[in-house]
């Protein structure tokens, strides 16, 4: 389900939640907050020796807090400070700094009155484990593979969906392929909750995954996620991306290099395992979203496997032949809108899965355009489009992919030479002045953290605009190394793992307070009591789209740990994404906090 259904109707809902937080009275979110256990939030995993260290007190009575060993014995000491700004829930907090105390151990912040964190480390590396499971993740979210035990451990399954025999839906038919015959598009990732595959939500998930290795490749080669293909002298993470890759490569019509917008369900199957869903699969409709989405994965795929010819004969060089097909499928079809409503209207079965919607394709045209520019060395693509529309400099979102195009020609602006776009160095000065605009006002926050600066950041999917709040700022460090980029990207992460209104670590088996009922069919299904871990969950929501009613309709207090709630607690790769770059970037940097 996730954000694909109600992306039209998102913005508005959040905006009525917003208005509803200053016209009803704060008391209902301070009843709730003052019954909750745990009155400190911090990173439930911890901090690095050498890097900034909060914790956020809520109600506190006291002026002091310490430092203490697991059994309680005070280690440090230091002054509480109140917050600048209330919170969006109208109350000022009380501000922990004890990054002046760096012993590695395990601790506990201890505030009078207000009683004890949860417990967290300090230690190099703090977050690798984490980190690593974030990739990870995407390992249990593979369609077509049994996951055996010796990877999976207790929640190995059987093979579901192996897509070995999808029918081309009426809407995708042409006059090579026509409705009805088969084709085989085996593996790549469930796209969320659900166990359908989706070219859009593929497309910036694999790129933020591959950028991860390109940005950070002698890191990401010490990352080690026993996935049956560790050890083939393949760094894991691209190993990982391999999967969904070549599924996406079966996407695409070799008649002609439209690239279908799907393989789906004709509606989403059940609650229950994978292998139980044995309904029909269609590839559906050929759109400029999901062309140039795919030609923008595939030219980006092309330099990166390039480095790999012996381990992957022919692969970099397949995958910017198909993404020229695709450029040029796009640029003779540039205004193809995948409209589920208008579709069912006409044809049959009717398809009322994740529709992923899009209108605009100007911020796809500018990312696919700079990938094929990047790899080819071919400065015409970019003449192709206005790389420069307007002033703004959107964080990403499946439906919004411009900034990628940008990160890579920034990043790849000196290999460019000659061919680089007259544009650059007013793109590097707008990225810089992006995450200016991010960090500024963000330490007076209740939380201090970007993230909390506005209640515009809580809706749909809200902790993945964390993760990619984060992901700029690291960008913008990796071109002008200002630590405090770094230091607010890193607070990003401290609020996803547990610094938060909710006092949740967002990642599934990691923390003390950690989400055990995400909309997953798997995690639901499995009879496992954990869920799957490493997945990020949606986060605060209030909006409640799924119609669950959330515990406060403070923005960023509006989370419940319910399967039935979409809205706020499925998860989706999109989302785990950024989430693993910035967990992964962090540590790859750490010797820089």
């Amino acid at each position: 389900m996730n954000k694909k259904y109600y992306f039209s109707i998102v913005s508005r809902m959040w905006l009525l939640a917003a208005m509803v937080v200053f016209i009803i009275p704060t008391a209902f979110s301070q009843e709730a907050t003052v019954n909750e256990s745990v009155n400190i939030r911090l990173n439930q995993i911890g901090f690095y020796p050498e890097g900034l260290k909060t914790g956020i007190i809520l109600n506190s009575k006291s002026n002091a807090f310490y430092i203490q060993t697991l059994d309680k014995k005070n280690a440090f000491t230091g002054k509480l400070k109140k917050s600048i700004k209330p919170g969006l829930n109208g109350y000022f907090t009380d501000i922990a700094d004890f990054t002046a105390y760096n012993k590695p151990g395990k601790y506990l912040l201890y505030v009078p009155g207000s009683g004890y964190s949860y417990p967290f480390e300090i230690k190099r590396s703090v977050h690798r484990n984490v980190a690593a499971a974030g990739i990870k993740a995407y390992y249990f979210m593979r369609a077509s593979i049994a996951l055996k035990e010796k990877y999976a451990g207790k929640w190995s399954r059987a093979e579901g969906h192996p897509d070995t025999n999808v029918s081309i839906h009426p809407s995708a038919a042409s006059d090579k392929r026509l409705s009805g015959i088969s084709i085989s598009s085996p593996g790549g990732w469930y796209d969320a909750g659900d166990y359908n595959k989706y070219v859009v939500n593929s497309g910036i998930t694999t790129s933020t995954l591959l950028s991860l290795y390109e940005d950070f490749p002698a890191y990401m080669k010490t990352v080690k996620l026993n996935i049956p293909e560790s050890g083939n002298k393949i760094p894991d993470v691209l190993n990982e991306v391999l999967w969904n890759l070549r599924w996406m490569l079966t996407m695409q019509d070799p008649n002609d290099g439209g690239v279908y917008h799907k393989l789906t369900n004709a509606a989403f199957d059940k609650m229950e395992m994978p292998e139980k869903g044995t309904e029909p699969r269609y590839v559906v409709q050929k759109g400029t979203a999901a062309a140039l989405d795919f030609a923008a994965v595939m030219a980006q795929a092309s330099r990166i496997f390039k480095k790999f010819p012996k381990e992957l004969p022919g692969l970099a060089d397949s995958c910017l032949t198909q993404a020229g097909k695709a450029w040029e499928w796009a640029i003779k079809n540039p205004n193809v809108a995948y409209n589920q409503d208008a579709m069912n209207q006409k044809i049959e079965p009717k398809i009322t899965t994740g529709a992923y919607g899009d209108r605009d394709f100007s911020d796809e045209f500018i990312w696919a355009a700079s990938e094929l520019c990047v790899s080819t060395q071919k400065p015409e693509f970019l003449k192709a489009v206005n790389l420069l529309p307007d002033t703004n400099m959107p964080i990403p979102t499946w439906s919004q992919v411009r900034l990628l195009g940008y990160y890579t020609l920034i990043k790849n602006g000196n290999s460019l030479g000659v061919n680089a776009p007259k544009e650059l160095p007013e793109l590097k000065k707008r990225l810089l002045a992006l995450a200016d605009n991010l960090i500024s006002g963000a330490d007076g926050t209740a939380y201090k953290t970007v993230m909390t600066k506005s209640v515009r950041h809580f809706g749909w999917g809200s902790n993945s605009e964390a993760a990619n709040e984060g992901v700029a700022l690291i960008r913008a460090y990796k071109l002008s190394p200002n630590k405090k980029y770094l230091d607010f990207a890193l607070a990003n992460l401290d609020y996803i793992l547990g610094r938060n209104g909710s006092g949740y670590c967002y990642v599934t088996g990691y923390g003390s307070k950690t989400p055990m009922h995400p909309h997953h069919r798997p995690s639901v299904a499995d009879g496992i009591v954990d869920p799957i871990p490493g997945l990020l969950v949606g986060g605060p929501n209030p909006g409640m789209q799924d119609m669950i009613r959330v515990p406060s309709i403070v923005p960023d207090e509006a989370y419940i740990d319910d399967e039935r709630a979409y809205a706020a607690n499925e998860i989706a790769i999109n989302w785990n994404a950024p989430f693993a770059y910035l967990a992964n970037a962090i540590e790859a940097l750490q010797s820089k906090l």
